[in-house]
């Protein structure tokens, strides 16, 4: 019978990754979903700080599920292994895609704070692209993961990326589409109203 405990260093590693990886889906969702407009802007306030919060709590987990493998002692991929895309003697082209998403995740979370001088328009353009680097991350979880094929992780891969997936096509599409204002009313119509207004009491 296999012993966790022989495995406690990467057992815990792959835990913050899973974290990780599902606080950053939280994150792009709600993300997409504020720029989709799919809820009140009252609503949208109120997520910012989750989202905030979350991605924060997402890239900490990401940095600890490549810090706590420096112990495991089966795979041993030293600090280069950890740090340099493609190094890793385990997986190169999975765990080079996994090292390449959290630095593009980092970027992009850590660029938030410096929106101002980076300009509003420019970080919401570069911002688009945190997207693609989450499913870089989850390419690296489901091929670079000995357990990636459970029920459990699978449908986590699965489920984020299908609702990932189908906001952003959205967001690529221009949906949801803006309603069309009425043209009746607002100025035109208060100009015809008064005119009309206005006749009627000289005749009166």
């Amino acid at each position: 019978m296999t012993n966790p405990f022989d495995y406690t260093w990467w057992l815990a590693s792959r835990a913050a990754g899973i974290v990780g990886f599902t606080a950053l889906g939280i994150v792009s969702i709600l993300g997409l979903v504020s720029a989709l407009k799919l809820v009140k802007p009252a609503t949208a306030a109120r997520m910012r700080p989750w989202h905030e919060r979350l991605a924060i709590t997402g890239l900490v987990a990401i940095t600890a599920h490549g810090l706590l493998l420096l112990a495991d002692p089966w795979l041993h991929p030293g600090v280069v292994g950890v740090l340099v895309p493609f190094t890793m003697g385990y997986r190169p082209l999975w765990t080079g895609l996994g090292i390449i998403a959290f630095y593009c995740l980092a970027a992009f979370g850590l660029s938030f704070y410096q929106r101002k001088r980076i300009g509003a328009r420019r970080w919401r353009s570069a911002h688009r692209f945190a997207s693609v680097a989450f499913v870089l991350g989850g390419l690296h979880g489901l091929m670079a993961g000995t357990d990636a094929r459970s029920p459990f992780l699978l449908g986590l891969f699965i489920g984020f990326g299908v609702v990932i997936g189908g906001l952003v096509a959205a967001r690529a599409l221009g949906l949801p589409a803006k309603k069309a204002t009425p043209r009746t009313g607002g100025r035109f119509g208060e100009e015809l109203l008064g005119r009309v207004s206005g006749r009627a009491d000289s005749r009166a």
